[in-house]
């Protein structure tokens, strides 16, 4: 079920993400970064470095905790302690660009989600003055662009990944992330958030030592029938992964028992790679990805609040 992709509107080229959806979403986030967003962001994600730096104004959004009482009550209005680490974010994003994101049986993707998301992770990022890179992995090609700041090489870096190919379903259907070329890619405590499908499988090898090294974050996109399939129906369907049509019998209680069987194991591999449940975020397919997105970032901020 994980890599099935119904018939009408299998090929990539009819779903896909629009070419104006970057100067969208800059619209629409300047609006959200500039106020809320900002602050959970910064809250979050920001490193809290052991070394001190210097003294700033406290700007809203920072963290309460770094006020420097003696320097505000001596100037008569807020600063703060800046740390080293403040100066040094990075956000690397891993896109997984496996054969079964293109699954689609509500006319939209696991992969226009997933890139959607991405676009909007590096935007963010980029507002927020954060150094962003990108690691691309598909059965055939992989590439990295190490993290460097300013918004003209994030927008070169999301324009890349949104006009990258789809891997051909005809093509090969395993891919092997690198991970051991990401374990220097980006200093201590950045961000690494890797979207992908995240197929029930073993732990990636050096997946520990990453997650010591980096903030870790897992993104998925969940299409409507991953959660559940439609009752009493045969469905022709094709397998982007096996290559080939088969027939879904929705109406055998096999099938259907195969499915469960298959999402249980999907959402225990998922927990198991973040197990904390602010880093992971499962995205649905028929419902908005800004929204999703601006939700995760307040939910960590709660998380984070909470946990003072």
């Amino acid at each position: 079920m994980s890599a099935l992709a119904p018939i009408p509107g299998a090929d990539p080229a009819t779903l896909g993400v629009s070419p104006s959806l970057l100067t969208h979403l800059e619209w629409r986030l300047r609006q959200s970064v500039e106020t809320m967003l900002t602050g959970d962001y910064r809250s979050v994600f920001r490193g809290r470095g052991m070394e001190f730096d210097q003294v700033v104004k406290y700007n809203w959004g920072d963290d309460l905790r770094d006020i420097d009482w003696n320097v505000t009550a001596r100037l008569g209005e807020p600063y703060r302690k800046k740390f080293v680490e403040e100066r040094e974010v990075s956000v690397l994003l891993v896109f997984e660009d496996d054969p079964s994101l293109q699954f689609g049986s509500a006319g939209r993707t696991r992969r226009d989600s997933l890139l959607e998301l991405a676009a909007l992770l590096m935007l963010i990022g980029s507002f927020n003055r954060d150094r962003i890179g990108l690691l691309y992995v598909s059965p055939t090609d992989f590439w990295l662009r190490r993290p460097v700041p300013g918004r003209d090489a994030t927008m070169h870096t999301a324009s890349m990944l949104l006009g990258q190919t789809p891997p051909p379903l005809d093509g090969p259907s395993t891919l092997d992330i690198p991970w051991r070329l990401l374990s220097r890619a980006a200093s201590r405590h950045s961000v690494l958030a890797w979207l992908g499908p995240f197929a029930p499988g073993p732990e990636p090898e050096d997946w520990r030592a990453i997650s010591r090294r980096y903030q870790t974050v897992g993104f998925r996109a969940d299409d409507p029938w991953d959660l559940e399939l439609p009752p009493n129906e045969r469905l022709a369907v094709f397998d982007p992964v096996a290559g080939q049509v088969t027939e879904l019998n929705t109406s055998s209680a096999a099938s259907r028992a195969a499915h469960a069987e298959w999402t249980a194991s999907r959402e225990d591999h998922f927990h198991a790679l973040f197990p904390l449940v602010r880093d992971r975020q499962a995205l649905r397919t028929d419902e908005p990805v800004f929204d999703a997105t601006v939700d995760f970032f307040h939910r960590r901020a709660r998380i984070a609040a909470a946990g003072r």
